[in-house]
């Protein structure tokens, strides 16, 4: 199951939006109800009100469902501070909702840190064992019927951020265009460097006496999943006009469909170019160039095939 980083983009409007009390916290840990006794302030009277916990602790997988999609999310350390400064400099601390529903009012935030001791840190006073890098908040609840109804029932045992992140991998990954254009100069470089070796061969072929001829090895025993790749991308490369790929990754895609053979050299080529260009497989997308180009070479089940026939040839 894949594991997806959430990051916040300063430049866009991108941040926390809301501090949710929830029966069942993604963070899986609870808050606490701070009483007046336990600061032991003799000149307050009753509950205070306050609830401390974990608003987000950095690095832990949170198991996220979109359809038929799993998936797990986490936030780096990085990004969980980031995310406290923002969600206070944005003048967010009023804002609050119960299990990411129903707006409440009368709920602040009125304490906020990032655990830096696992031994004098706040939280630990009051039985909290979190690691460090954790957004600890402190909420005051002057909402009556939050308090009764929810927080002394137990029916609400802890926080829950709400708000936008973005994916860094999507974050990071280049426009089509910028693809395409770095998986054409990859094809190109593959495309150089057979040529150097076909040079090499006719080169040395002219120096062979008494006829003899030099006989380039091939291999066609890859699997039918790799030519069933190359079929899918030739038919999705159709269907966007054949935008994407050089003729270099065109003529490869051809090779494999027909199930031609090819040299120990391309079978390098391949791994060498696949290796590189799996960064860019999506397979959801199938009209983006990056995943067009990598079906075209034979795609996983290619690089899988020429990762481990490489290394028979260089065994025998």
């Amino acid at each position: 199951m894949r594991i997806v980083e959430l990051i916040l983009d300063e430049e866009s409007e991108l941040g926390i939006e809301a501090i949710s009390v929830v029966e069942s916290p993604a963070i899986e840990e609870d808050f606490v109800a701070l009483k007046s006794q336990e600061f032991k302030l003799a000149e307050v009277d009753g509950e205070r009100r306050i609830l401390m916990g974990a608003l987000l602790i950095p690095n832990k997988p949170i198991y996220r469902r979109n359809g038929e999609d799993e998936y797990y999310i986490y936030f780096s350390k990085d990004t969980v501070l980031k995310a406290s400064q923002m969600y206070l400099m944005n003048s967010k601390q009023n804002n609050s909702t119960l299990e990411h529903q129903y707006e409440l009012e009368g709920l602040s935030l009125v304490e906020s840190w990032i655990v830096e001791d696992k031994v004098h840190d706040k939280s630990v006073k009051f039985g909290m064992d979190l690691p460090l890098g954790t957004w600890v908040g402190s909420v005051k609840v002057n909402n009556d019927k939050i308090w009764n109804e929810f927080v002394k029932t137990g029916k609400v045992k802890g926080f829950s951020i709400e708000g936008y992140f973005a994916d860094k991998m999507e974050m990071e990954r280049p426009n089509d265009a910028a693809i395409k254009d770095e998986l054409a100069a990859i094809e190109e470089a593959e495309a150089e460097y057979l040529l150097s070796q076909v040079k090499a061969i006719i080169k040395n072929d002219k120096r062979l006496k008494g006829g003899k001829k030099m006989e380039l090895e091939s291999y066609s025993d890859y699997p039918s999943s790799v030519s069933n790749n190359a079929k899918r991308g030739l038919k999705l490369n159709e269907a966007v006009n054949n935008k994407c790929a050089t003729q270099v990754g065109k003529v490869r895609a051809q090779q494999l469909a027909q199930g031609k053979p090819i040299s120990k050299e391309t079978i390098k080529r391949m791994f060498s170019y696949l290796s590189r260009a799996e960064a860019y497989y999506d397979p959801k997308d199938t009209e983006a160039c990056g995943t067009i180009s990598f079906l075209l070479w034979g795609g996983k089940s290619a690089k899988t095939w020429a990762e481990a026939k490489i290394k028979q040839l260089e065994n025998e």
